[in-house]
């Protein structure tokens, strides 16, 4: 049975969709991995820029509304923005909260290097935080 992953955000434009992307890389097809945010807006550029250097393709990703998903049952609940975690509804199921807390890449100020270096840290920190869940819990 492939275990439903739904990945919470405020924007779904960076955080999440790095997560939704490097969870479908890793986990394959022993998961069915979306993610959703709690105010929709459009997927950065700066993070499928980011995704595609690590070689995961997040380009066709769209930013979706949590709403979506409120009468779908899910495994895991994981909030990647505490703003998130603290806006999430009950899911109904036997959804597993899992919150961590990654700073806001697009919130960085400066030029395209500067920001493009805190996509890079943010996408590092949440593969590596995946890759750590995984080892532990495997799907």
């Amino acid at each position: 049975m492939t275990t439903q992953v739904l990945i919470l955000c405020t924007g779904n434009s960076a955080r999440s969709q790095m997560a939704e992307g490097w969870l479908r890389a890793l986990a394959g097809d022993n998961a069915a991995v979306r993610s959703a945010g709690t105010h929709p807006s459009t997927v950065n550029p700066l993070a499928i820029a980011a995704m595609a250097e690590v070689g995961i393709d997040i380009s066709g990703h769209r930013s979706k509304s949590l709403n979506e998903f409120l009468n779908e049952s899910f495994d895991y609940v994981i909030t990647v923005c505490d703003q998130a975690a603290e806006a999430c509804p009950v899911f109904p199921g036997p959804a597993r909260r899992i919150h961590w807390s990654f700073p806001d890449p697009a919130a960085v100020q400066g030029d395209e290097a500067t920001r493009m270096a805190s996509f890079r840290a943010v996408r590092d920190a949440i593969g590596a935080q995946l890759r750590a869940w995984l080892a532990e819990d495997p799907l």
